[in-house]
């Protein structure tokens, strides 16, 4: 079973930009896709993007354009940019591997996100 931790939240003034990233305790080379997903207060917890092997990523169409997805799989690492940041972003985020809609592995602790001036 992979341990994933989250890190890089905090505090951010609206338009401001964070770096999430995701260390995971074991390989990740075998898993093609790996997705960014956040919970917001009273919500359910929802796909934001995904990124595959080879680079190819997808987003919710309400990052689109601002959010970035990468990944090293040598340090066994995801990463997500997040640019002109929203207060509707605030959520706590969390990352974890994905064979067709499931997730695989438990979930980490999540970093916590919020956007507020």
């Amino acid at each position: 079973q992979v341990q994933l931790v989250e890190s890089g939240g905090g505090l951010v003034q609206p338009g401001g930009s964070l770096r999430l990233s995701c260390a995971a305790s074991g390989s990740i080379f075998s898993i093609n896709v790996m997705g960014w997903y956040r919970q917001a207060p009273g919500k359910e917890r929802e796909l934001v993007a995904t990124i595959t092997n080879d680079g190819s990523t997808n987003y919710k169409d309400s990052v689109k354009g601002r959010f970035t997805a990468s990944r090293d799989n040598a340090k066994k690492t995801v990463y997500l940019q997040m640019n002109s940041l929203k207060p509707e972003d605030t959520a706590v985020y969390y990352c974890n591997g994905r064979i067709g809609t499931q997730r695989i592995w438990a979930w980490g602790q999540g970093t916590q996100v919020t956007v507020s001036s």
